[in-house]
């Protein structure tokens, strides 16, 4: 492994190798080819006057699943033995890292068991098991999902993949800001949802080596705020279980993997309310005619509220996912 682009003076440096490469990265993009969407870029005129730069949206809520998370999930389990994928896989999630390993898993010729919490939107759970998965609940505010996804595992023989923990995984997720700025050139800043850190971590390994310099900023929710705080203590820090909408971002504390690389490499990371996401999941649908999920509104949601300052002249923005039942949609907006 190499020394990460800004070095050993980088935000929040450290002399230790980096967990992924920009070749790792590389190398998931052509495992990706031809199996994951190359999503679209979409600009508006609207937007661009509305905050004042030339922002350009990498709409992952147009990736199989709805999320950037079959990225991850497919180059990690692409890379499993055949005997380990005769045997199946194992995950836990809150909806779209399940249903990616699913998708993913049915796509090998394996089987999945995927571990949700109880009050998973019904749009997740009911397409985790539309592509063939097993699924087993837990109470997300008393149940230890990574306790129960390994007993399971260790019990059945299964290969266990984890939503952000793994180097593959972080890789997988890094080709969204590829594909991002090999379509827009050079960008003086992009703006990521932070949950476990899985797609920053990624994004981050591959915008910092393509554009040096360019500032990366984190976007969570104000109640889910343990990357902030980790970032701010300099280890990674616990946080009691967030109580938001953006249950994508419901994370209690950061991976180890995915902070050694986010405490190098991120410039910032700002907070964003529940009000703002719903304000920003209005505005993707009225003036951008895209649906968003919360979690994948929340950067979205970051840029129209004037937390980026100061404001760079062009911006990324990662609109993670889309996975939103009408119901809760209407819900949410209501």
């Amino acid at each position: 492994m190499t020394q990460s682009p800004n070095g050993p003076t980088g935000p929040g440096s450290t002399d230790v190798p980096d967990v992924v490469t920009l070749d790792d990265v590389r190398d998931a993009a052509r495992r990706l080819a031809g199996v994951a969407h190359r999503t679209p870029v979409l600009r508006s005129r609207t937007l661009d006057a509305l905050v004042g730069a030339e922002v350009h949206l990498k709409c992952e809520n147009f990736q199989r699943v709805g999320a950037f998370k079959f990225r991850g999930a497919y180059n990690a389990l692409s890379r499993l033995s055949p005997e380990q994928l005769a045997r199946g896989v194992a995950a836990y999630s809150s909806g779209n890292h399940a249903q990616a390993v699913a998708l993913a898993a049915r796509e090998l010729g394996s089987h999945a068991v995927i571990v949700m919490p109880e009050d998973t939107p019904k749009s997740k759970t009911d397409a985790t098991a539309g592509y063939g998965a097993e699924i087993v609940t837990y109470d997300r505010y008393t149940g230890d999902r990574v306790a129960i996804g390994r007993q399971l595992a260790d019990e059945r023989g299964l290969a266990l993949i984890p939503p952000y923990e793994h180097p593959h995984i972080i890789a997988g997720q890094g080709t969204a800001a590829l594909e991002l700025i090999e379509e827009t050139g050079p960008l003086d800043a992009l703006l990521t949802p932070v949950g476990g850190g899985g797609l920053m971590a990624g994004s981050a390994t591959a915008a910092t080596a393509l554009v040096p310099g360019i500032r990366m900023i984190g976007v969570e929710p104000e109640a889910g705020d343990d990357t902030q705080r980790s970032l701010a203590a300099g280890h990674p820090v616990t946080i009691p279980v967030p109580h938001t909408i953006a249950d994508g971002q419901a994370a209690e504390r950061p991976g180890e993997l995915t902070f050694a690389v986010n405490r190098r490499l991120l410039d910032s990371v700002v907070l964003v309310s529940d009000d703002e996401i719903r304000a920003a999941m209005k505005f993707a649908f009225e003036r951008l005619k895209i649906v968003t999920e919360p979690s994948g509104a929340s950067a979205l949601a970051a840029l129209l509220t004037g937390r980026v300052t100061p404001l760079p002249p062009r911006i990324g923005v990662i609109i993670s996912g889309g996975n939103v039942g009408l119901e809760r949609f209407l819900e949410l907006l209501g």
